[in-house]
C-alpha cells in the first residue's frame, strides 16, 4: 500500500519580492522547507532531501555571507532529513530512491547522506550542475549534490516502479532541469509535489512567476501544466513552500494519504 508522508525539514525566512515580484522590498515572509516520505511495496522513496543540518550550526560557513544573509534558517534540531526518517525507524540506507525536484540548496541539501540510494535527476539539471557557467547561472552549490553519489538521470516522463503510482515529469524553467512528482494514491486521485515550479497557490491562481527563474517562458509553461492537472484534472496540489496550506495539511508520522 502506498502511503505519503510530509516530513517538516525546517523554516526559511526572506524578503517576499523573491516569490512575488510586485511586491514592494522588505517584506519578510517565512517558507516550510518540505520532504516527502512515500512508501511504495517495492521500497521507500523520498521527495527532496531539504537543507543541510550545516546551516543549522553555521549558516555563513555552509551558505557563504550573501545567501547567509538572503536567505535566514529558522530551522531546529530534528527538522533536518536524517531526523525525520528516523520518527519511521529508517535510516537514509532503507531508501531506495531519492528525487531530487532540482539542485538549489533547499532541495538537495541532504543528499550525502543517501550514499545507498539511487537519485532520480532530470539529465538537464545535472548537465547543468556539471556545467561551469550553467552552475554560476543556476546557483547550484556543488557541496550540495557533488558526492560520490547513485545518480541516475531521467530525461522527461519516468514511471519509477513501472506501474503508474510514482510518476516523475519535467517541469522545466525554474532551473533548467527541473521536475515534479505525480503520486497515484488511488484510482483517479493524484497528488502533485511540484517542488519550485510552483512556490504557492497564490503563484498558480495569479499567474506570478518568482524572480528565480532559469527561463521564465519555460517555467511558464510549466505552471499552466500544473495548474491545469489542478483545475482540469482534479489533481491535489502540494505546492513547493505554501505555509498557509503547510499548517492544514496533516506531518510525519501522521500519513498525508
Amino acid at each position: 500500500m502506498l502511503q505519503v508522508f510530509s516530513m517538516p525539514c525546517g523554516f526559511l525566512e526572506f524578503d517576499s519580492k523573491l516569490f512575488f515580484p510586485n511586491r514592494a522590498k522588505g517584506q519578510l515572509m517565512t517558507i516550510p522547507v518540505p520532504s516527502y516520505l512515500l512508501t511504495h511495496p517495492k521500497g521507500n522513496v523520498v521527495f527532496d532531501t531539504g537543507v543541510h543540518c550545516q546551516v543549522m550550526q553555521d549558516p555563513v560557513v555552509r551558505l557563504g555571507a550573501a545567501m547567509a544573509k538572503t536567505f535566514v534558517s529558522r530551522t531546529k534540531p530534528g527538522e533536518e532529513i536524517v531526523a525525520q526518517l528516523a520518527q519511521f525507524k529508517l535510516t537514509p540506507n532503507d531508501v531506495k530512491y531519492v528525487i531530487n525536484s532540482h539542485f538549489h540548496f533547499d532541495h538537495c541539501g541532504g543528499n550525502e547522506f543517501f550514499p545507498q540510494s539511487t537519485i532520480l535527476v532530470q539529465k538537464n539539471e545535472l548537465h547543468a550542475a556539471r556545467d561551469p557557467e550553467l552552475q554560476k547561472k543556476t546557483g547550484f552549490d556543488p557541496q550540495d549534490w557533488d558526492h560520490k553519489l547513485n545518480y541516475q538521470t531521467v530525461d522527461g516522463e519516468f514511471d519509477i516502479f513501472g506501474d503508474g503510482m510514482l510518476v516523475l515529469f519535467p517541469t522545466h524553467g525554474h532551473t533548467p532541469g527541473h521536475q515534479s512528482l505525480r503520486v497515484r494514491v488511488a484510482k483517479g486521485t493524484d497528488i502533485i509535489l511540484t517542488g519550485d515550479a510552483c512556490y504557492t497557490k497564490t503563484n498558480m491562481d495569479q499567474n506570478i512567476l518568482s524572480s528565480v527563474a532559469f527561463d521564465p517562458d519555460e517555467m511558464s509553461r510549466s505552471l499552466a501544466k500544473l495548474r491545469d492537472m489542478r483545475d482540469k484534472q482534479g489533481a491535489t496540489i502540494l505546492y513547493g513552500h505554501d505555509l498557509d496550506q503547510w499548517k492544514e495539511i496533516p506531518h510525519a508520522p501522521e500519513p498525508l494519504a
